[in-house]
């Protein structure tokens, strides 16, 4: 197969591996309520498997630099998606809580590896249209796997059945991964030009262990917290702290995911032309903007659209600033560096939204301005990065 036509089969076939990516995340909490009716379990448990699966990703995705340059991508990630299937088929078959605990170690494992493995490879490989492209796929998993779980729970199938379905394809996709592993090495890497907005040298040396190697991780921990804190105490803001229906909170939550999706394809049209930096800081600037108005927002109608415009806004940050590091930083450091942001992100997600938690109880309105004081230090983050870089 001629090279450019591998890149563009292997291409087809890491989407897909985002897609699988997705698809666990939010498929626990449709799944819960039976799980923890038929094993007899308290309610309350789910948040701590969700916290040992979040950490292990974390620490896979740390581990990933050093794994990576040792066994290169194309095995890495078969091994991952190999793992994070066999986990989805042990849960489907637990008979009670600790054994839900031993599978949740491969799949935050295995999540983790999938991740950095493939933001890495697209970041080297592929144009910054496909990385966003990449994270519009994990969209697209993340809303297809409540859906297969809530399909199986009504058809009778039960959780166990949705679980066995889901494992089933994490595994075709690893025999996918199998096949088509001699294309990893096939595809050239991308020429590192210099940045449409005028700072990325064309032979970066910033080294991993410097300050800036340490701050881009730290921003991921930061953003990832922020939009998974929006995403979980939005609806009880407004359900609570002003008086909506269940249902309009839903949609306003929704309305919030769907804008990070349609946003990442969207973004993926212009990204060549005007450069992933000014994408970036322009995303972050009209998600502080959406923030600012949701803090005030006492109509349904001013809700979706100031959620709506927060999503806009995150949608260019993660694959922005994860395309960003090949250009920022020495050909060593590239995939060391992604891997801490990988890690970083889901460390981000474990600490800020549970500690949100605290707040919510005591003065459920500040966690608004939480989010608009966290959205503030990222932007002067990124900004700061990108001076030194």
């Amino acid at each position: 197969m001629a090279p450019h036509r591998s890149a563009y089969f292997l291409l087809g076939v890491i989407y897909l591996g985002f897609v699988s990516l997705g698809l666990p995340d939010g498929t626990l909490g449709v799944a819960w309520p039976s799980i923890a009716a038929e094993l007899q379990l308290p309610i309350g448990l789910a948040g701590a498997i969700t916290i040992v699966v979040t950490l292990l990703s974390g620490i896979s995705g740390f581990a990933s630099g050093k794994i990576v340059a040792r066994f290169r991508t194309g095995p890495v990630v078969l091994t991952s998606c190999a793992l994070t299937g066999l986990a989805l088929l042990a849960i489907a078959h637990a008979p009670g809580l600790a054994w839900l605990m031993l599978a949740a170690v491969p799949l935050g494992l295995g999540a983790g590896a999938v991740d950095a493995g493939l933001n890495g490879y697209v970041a080297r490989h592929y144009s910054g249209r496909h990385m966003n492209w990449l994270h519009a796929c994990w969209g697209v998993g993340a809303t297809c796997g409540p859906l297969v779980m809530g399909q199986a729970v009504s058809l009778g199938h039960g959780w166990r059945g949705g679980y066995l379905v889901l494992g089933s394809v994490q595994l075709g996709l690893a025999a996918l991964f199998l096949v088509t592993l001699p294309l990893w090495t096939r595809v050239p890497e991308r020429t590192i030009a210099a940045s449409l907005d005028g700072h990325a040298d064309k032979h970066p040396t910033t080294p991993a262990n410097s300050f800036a190697g340490w701050l881009s991780p730290a921003l991921f921990a930061l953003y990832a917290a922020l939009e998974l804190a929006t995403g979980l105490w939005a609806a009880s803001i407004l359900v609570l702290g002003r008086g909506f229906t269940a249902e309009r909170a839903a949609w306003c939550v929704a309305g919030f995911y769907g804008a990070i999706t349609v946003g990442r394809i969207l973004v993926g049209f212009i990204v060549e032309r005007v450069g992933n930096r000014r994408v970036v800081a322009f995303g972050v600037a009209l998600a502080l903007a959406g923030a600012g108005a949701f803090a005030f927002a006492e109509s349904p109608l001013l809700a979706a659209g100031s959620l709506g415009l927060i999503g806009l806004g995150f949608a260019p940050v993660y694959p922005g600033l994860m395309h960003e590091v090949p250009r920022r930083f020495a050909p060593d450091a590239a995939q060391t560096v992604i891997g801490r942001q990988s890690g970083a992100a889901y460390l981000g997600m474990a600490v800020l939204p549970a500690a949100l938690g605290w707040l919510a109880q005591h003065a459920l309105g500040g966690v608004v301005w939480v989010l608009v004081a966290g959205i503030v230090v990222l932007l002067l983050g990124i900004r700061r990065l990108d001076r030194m870089t």
